[in-house]
């Protein structure tokens, strides 16, 4: 139904649906422009949050690995001293100074790897210290941000209560207006609006210019445009131009009318008095 609709409009009524979608959206934006940055910073709070909770849970697991590094050298410490101990009273019962010297130098090597393990878990704990510092300021810097980013969210929240219930009606006027337009120049309507800086996709001529660029027109496509032959764009920026009659905008006449020239009197001397005597 709704194409049917469209098929039957005339060039100047797609023109003027056109617009009238244009001030609707332009309306809109001007609704969400009253939050301001509010969004981005909400945004950007969140992923602080998100890479601060990722960095709480690496911080975490590197603790549980020196942790677990701990137990495990102390664990090696024990079967050092047992084997050290079992080594010990072997020498007790050695036939010959081979067995001796084998049996001593077990000993000193155990002796080495419980020095090594102690060492390994001084280093583990003053990491695992270091680590907790940095979990401690990660977890306050969390708390921090969301402190700030429930107050963000709170300011955002007001401000789209008051706005919210005049966007929803500028929004069903909107889709009113594009069931009006046939889908292929809607599509490009959008897409010169996405692209356009200013997020205007249907200008009216000013002062012989197209409203978005300020391009000069000549006047035959000016004369054109307010034919309502056909949609014309502009050859500058590509946004679709309308006279402004059709926008309903009155334009003051740039040019006041012209004053009537004044004649130059000639003031008589007495020269030429003279001459005309003669």
């Amino acid at each position: 139904m709704a194409k049917k609709v469209s098929s039957e409009l005339s060039v100047e009524e797609k023109l003027k649906t056109l617009y009238q979608l244009q001030t609707t959206l332009s309306a809109i934006d001007e609704k969400r422009a009253l939050r301001g940055e509010l969004p981005l910073e909400v945004q950007d709070l969140e992923d602080e949050i998100a890479g601060l909770n990722t960095r709480v849970e690496k911080i975490r697991s590197e603790i549980e690995e020196f942790q677990q590094a701990v137990t495990q050298k102390r664990a090696e410490i024990e079967e050092a001293k047992a084997s050290v101990e079992r080594y010990k009273n072997q020498l007790n019962d050695v036939k010959n100074n081979r067995e001796y010297d084998t049996l001593s130098k077990e000993i000193e090597f155990q002796s080495l790897e419980i020095e090594l393990c102690n060492k390994k878990i001084k280093e583990a704990n003053v990491r695992v210290e270091e680590r907790n510092v940095d979990l401690q300021k990660a977890e306050e810097l969390i708390a921090d941000r969301h402190a700030a980013l429930e107050e963000k969210k709170s300011e955002l929240e007001e401000i789209v209560s008051e706005t919210r219930t005049e966007e929803e009606k500028l929004k069903e006027k909107a889709k009113e207006f594009e069931l009006k337009i046939e889908p292929r120049l809607l599509a490009s309507f959008k897409r010169i609006r996405k692209n356009a800086r200013n997020g205007l996709g249907v200008v009216y001529v000013q002062r012989d210019a197209c409203g978005g660029c300020f391009n000069k027109i000549p006047p035959q496509r000016q004369l054109d445009i307010k034919m309502h032959k056909k949609i014309i764009v502009c050859e500058y920026c590509g946004r679709i131009m309308i006279d402004p009659e059709l926008a309903g905008v009155k334009l003051e006449s740039v040019a006041g009318e012209e004053k009537p020239k004044r004649k130059r009197t000639i003031r008589k001397t007495k020269k030429t008095e003279d001459a005309a005597e003669d």
